[in-house]
């Protein structure tokens, strides 16, 4: 019979058409061409199991066509806050929905269900999404901004602190002088570079504001005196050696200061996961998703994938970035941040030594880790949409995310 709603728009739709069809089973599914819209508005939001039968039948006929899908709400099928992998759903071309995006929508494993998203603004209270406590909250520009802090006209180098970079080895010097740029470029007074002998006049030629200290031949064998810093990034082109374990463990036993661990400094640890213990309070870990599987173990999906790098940042009361398009941001408080800046583009070698070198410098200057971490992410992303816009996203480089950081910063002016 269908609700009384349904029976009221029945009869709106008997006045604009005739050619109306009741699907009672795969015979009645209408033929579809390359020329038709198809509006899905089968299942939305509230949909809590998989679609079977001829639910079912009829999204993957839908699927099978050529036509032009536009989804309402989510595709039919789609759970908002699960996994919906190996079920049938909608494959649409455009989806949309209404006021703040759905969690389904900043997961990699639903891009072939959701095609082009647009968000509609339908007037709900914006004071009250403000005031829930979220587990999940979407990053946005209003949200970076109130974290950054314009400068005192009177300040000098001494009040944004002194950062040490430890980096690079033989062959992998380039990670050193793109992390080396980034700190720089995003704020930082003062920065020392630990790196190998063989890297040093590359260093000095490609980075003359940084200093740098001689810590091995060929890659980092030491690192004195790291206490003295106000922050520290490690892990950006130090290759795997195996000394690298007493190097880590001399670091996070000596440090109380802020520091950032990344690129092969996290793959020391996957490898001695007794490490992972020593990992000092607030320590910011920035992984890709394979480099997190490497160190905390594989999930059956992105859902999964997010819980427990929510359970690990706070066992280990440490911030987790993890690294794709809306970079997930796990906090030891259990909350989780989705940045919204970023793109495709981003996903070249050396993008992730930048923003070890943005988060090194926001953490110097006196940031609180998360806010290190979700302004960070704001500006790596943005320079990298500044950067796509001119160049494309085929054709850009990690050295241009760090050309366009100034820009980013103007955002906030």
């Amino acid at each position: 019979m269908g609700s009384p709603d349904f029976q009221t728009n029945l009869a709106r739709l008997h006045e604009c058409t005739t050619d109306i069809h009741f699907i009672q089973s795969a015979e009645f599914f209408p033929a579809l061409n390359k020329n038709d819209i198809i509006i899905d508005a089968l299942f939305g939001i509230g949909l809590n199991k998989p679609l079977e039968g001829i639910s079912a039948a009829l999204v993957h006929h839908i699927n099978n066509c050529s036509s032009t899908v536009v989804s309402i709400d989510l595709p039919s099928g789609l759970f908002a806050d699960s996994s919906s992998k190996n079920n049938a759903v909608i494959k649409a071309t455009h989806t949309l929905s209404f006021q703040n995006y759905k969690l389904a929508f900043l997961l990699p494993e639903n891009e072939i269900c959701c095609g082009d998203i647009h968000i509609l603004d339908i007037g709900l209270s914006k004071t009250f999404a403000e005031n829930e406590d979220a587990d999940f909250v979407l990053s946005s520009f209003h949200l970076a901004k109130s974290i950054y802090k314009p400068r005192s006209k009177f300040c000098h180098k001494g009040n944004f602190g002194h950062a040490a970079l430890l980096c690079g080895s033989y062959g992998m010097m380039g990670a050193s002088v793109l992390s080396a740029k980034a700190c720089l470029r995003s704020g930082a007074g003062k920065l020392t570079c630990y790196i190998p002998k063989c890297g040093y006049t590359v260093l000095q030629t490609a980075v003359p504001e940084a200093m740098c200290v001689v810590a091995g031949e060929e890659y980092l064998l030491c690192a004195n005196k790291t206490e003295n810093f106000d922050a520290i990034g490690i892990g950006c082109g130090i290759g795997l050696h195996s000394t690298h374990t007493g190097l880590l463990k001399e670091i996070f036993t000596a440090t109380k200061k802020a520091i950032v661990i990344d690129a092969d400094a996290l793959n020391t640890i996957a490898l001695n996961k007794e490490l992972l213990n020593l990992i000092p309070a607030n320590a910011i870990l920035t992984p890709h998703p394979k480099e997190f599987e490497h160190l905390f173990g594989t999930t059956a999906n992105n859902f999964e994938r997010l819980q427990l790098a929510l359970q690990k940042a706070k066992a280990h009361n440490i911030f987790i970035i993890l690294k794709g398009h809306y970079s997930f941001i796990a906090t030891p408080e259990g909350k989780g941040y989705f940045n919204n800046t970023g793109n495709a583009g981003m996903a070249t070698a050396g993008s992730g030594d930048v923003l070890t070198g943005i988060i090194t410098a926001l953490l110097t200057q006196g940031y609180h880790p998360m806010q290190a971490c979700i302004l960070g992410s704001y500006l790596h992303g943005k320079a990298g949409d500044f950067a796509a816009a001119y160049f494309s996203e085929e054709a850009m480089i990690a050295g241009d995310i760090v050309n366009y950081l100034g820009k980013a910063y103007k955002t906030f002016a």
